[in-house]
């Protein structure tokens, strides 16, 4: 099915503001748009969904990612691309597309002697130029120019689908002359495969795209209060970007006159008070299989439970590296509402600058995860760390903060973690939605044990609970945005008919809120066990989750925390 606000946001030309982008103590100008159309990488969509309309938007500007997300950012040193020309003269507007021919060496010298960028697919030759300057990735999509996108594809397989081969059909200008094909088709170079270097992930990790990793936690991984650092769920929109000379880091702060300072990791790590939190991440779309189960098709990766993880982090407080740089953070200027995270793959997000500054925010520039320098997949060597909110805005492999009167251009700050309306579709309004920051209460059930009479004997949690026949052991987890504590998690056996309180296990916890989840339990009678146990949690502002998913739908399935539910059948 065409789809208009699809096309329009793929071929617009849309704001861009510029800014400079720190590399490895360098800068280059790079033109990040403030609509660009989305990155399919931010919101990959689930096998056998293709139908969905949340899927159709997301596949169809996928495109532009797909192009460009076989590179590092590094290539952003290169020269900086210029505003967009006009198309050439060469392709005549009453020139019919179907009869035109192009020789590979005339798109290969189009390419070298003109301002014009020719792409081909197949046998099919497209001009991208008015698309280029609108790009997210920046210009190394210009790495595709010249040749054939489908090298590209076969690694990005997300954009092999027919609604994005109907968006690249806006931009075709003719054919390949059959001189020059091979059995029907163009040749194809080879292509560097940009994830080739990404780290090697524990098995027991759940995979639901392994290009760019997005993985989450095993249930039986969650039970530990600290999550262990090889079974922390894996959030990713790109590649891992490879540091290998943690020396040549450098964070830059850029301030809102302009002025910069610049930071080496051991500056951070030596010249600063170093603080540690213990504190949850959490995607936007957790649980997003329950809200689709439970309501609707929805958009991106159907996570499980396990899309939560919680750590130690060590770092240096953010607000304290702002105050170094010459930032007033005890008494914020008018002008500034926003720190805007930068990342060296590209990604990028904000966050209130009150948030930013706040004594008791616990805001990190994170170096340290569980006590040991954290993980490549996890935003080595430093990422921030923002307690509370969306995991989205916990931007890692970060190298630059920037501090705005405006919010991150980035996509994933505009046109994306946001939620809509129920009866609103795919085609939202982008900029009348704040984009998450807090998040909602939640909880999940996460263990069933069944403890048979034979059991019952030697075990712990029988003797704990004075248990004396066949029983059910119940735990989770319960977590709430803001710092606000879990105060009580109520667990029903019987669908929802009747509920009882779980024990909430002590923990210790480090910040000055509560950053972190608790952990629940809750041992019950097999016989009183029927239908669905469910669990939903309140925390300390009595929060609480509702029943179903259909009130509070969004297409992008973001904030899913509708009672969890599993089968008393799973005891079995």
């Amino acid at each position: 099915m065409r789809n208009t606000a699809i096309r329009q946001a793929f071929g617009a030309v849309v704001r861009s503001s510029t800014r400079r982008i720190g590399l490895s103590g360098k800068s280059a100008r790079v033109s990040l748009p403030t609509n660009a159309a989305a990155c399919a990488f931010a919101t990959n969509t689930p096998k056998g969904d293709s139908n969905s309309t949340g899927t159709r938007s997301t596949l169809a500007i996928g495109i532009a990612a797909g192009l460009a997300g076989c590179f590092t950012l590094a290539q952003l040193g290169r020269k900086p691309l210029a505003e967009a020309p006009p198309r050439d003269n060469d392709v005549k507007d009453d020139e019919d597309p179907q009869t035109r021919l192009f020789r590979l060496d005339e798109i290969n010298h189009h390419n070298r002697e003109t301002k014009g960028y020719w792409v081909y697919r197949g046998d099919r030759v497209y001009d991208i130029t008015d698309w280029v300057p609108n790009h997210p990735g920046g210009d190394v999509i210009l790495r595709a120019v010249g040749g054939s996108v489908e090298p590209y594809w076969n690694i990005f397989t997300i954009h092999r689908n027919k609604d994005v081969y109907e968006i690249l059909e806006q931009y075709f200008i003719g054919k390949i002359d059959p001189r020059d094909l091979v059995d029907g088709h163009a040749p194809q170079d080879k292509i560097d495969d940009p994830f080739k270097s990404d780290p090697v992930r524990d098995p027991a990790l759940i995979v639901h795209t392994p290009k760019p990793c997005n993985a989450e936690t095993p249930e039986q991984d969650l039970g530990p209060y600290v999550t262990p650092t090889e079974k922390f769920y894996v959030r990713n929109h790109l590649w891992v970007p490879n540091v290998t000379d943690p020396d040549s880091y450098r964070l830059t702060i850029e301030l809102p006159d302009g002025e910069e300072a610049s930071y080496s990791l051991e500056d951070l790590r030596t010249k600063f008070k170093q603080h540690t939190v213990t504190a949850t991440l959490q995607c936007s779309g957790n649980r997003r299989q329950h809200m689709t189960q439970g309501s609707r098709s929805t958009n991106g990766l159907q996570w499980n439970v396990g899309a939560i993880s919680n750590a130690e982090w060590t770092g240096v407080r953010l607000r304290d590296v702002l105050a170094a740089s010459g930032f007033a953070t005890s008494d914020i200027p008018d002008g500034v509402k926003h720190a805007q995270f930068v990342g060296a793959e590209a990604y990028g997000a904000s966050i209130p600058i009150d948030k930013a500054c706040a004594k008791n925010g616990d805001v990190l520039l994170a170096h340290t995860m569980n006590g040991a320098p954290i993980p490549r997949d996890h935003g080595y060597p430093l990422r921030a760390l923002v307690p509370g909110t969306v995991a989205a805005r916990s931007v890692k492999w970060l190298s630059r903060v920037i501090l705005s009167e405006d919010e991150s251009a980035s996509q994933w700050q505009r046109r994306d973690y946001k939620c809509f309306g129920p009866n609103e579709g795919d085609k939202p309004d982008w900029d009348a939605a704040p984009a998450i920051q807090e998040t909602p209460v939640q909880s999940a059930i996460t263990s069933v044990r069944r403890l048979t009479a034979d059991v019952l004997r030697n075990d712990g949690m029988a003797r704990a609970y004075g248990l004396e026949e066949e029983s059910i052991v119940l735990r989770g987890y319960a977590f709430s945005g803001g710092g606000r504590a879990i105060v009580r998690v109520d667990v029903s056996t019987d669908d929802g008919q009747s509920w009882q309180q779980a024990a909430l296990k002590p923990h210790e916890s480090k910040g000055s809120k509560a950053w972190s989840w608790q952990q629940w339990e809750l041992a019950i009678p097999a016989r009183k066990a029927r239908g669905n146990f469910c669990v939903k949690a309140v925390d300390e502002a009595y929060n609480s989750q509702p029943e179903g998913f259909e009130p509070y739908y969004n297409f992008r399935g973001n904030l899913a925390n509708g009672w969890h539910r599993v089968p008393v059948s799973r005891a079995d």
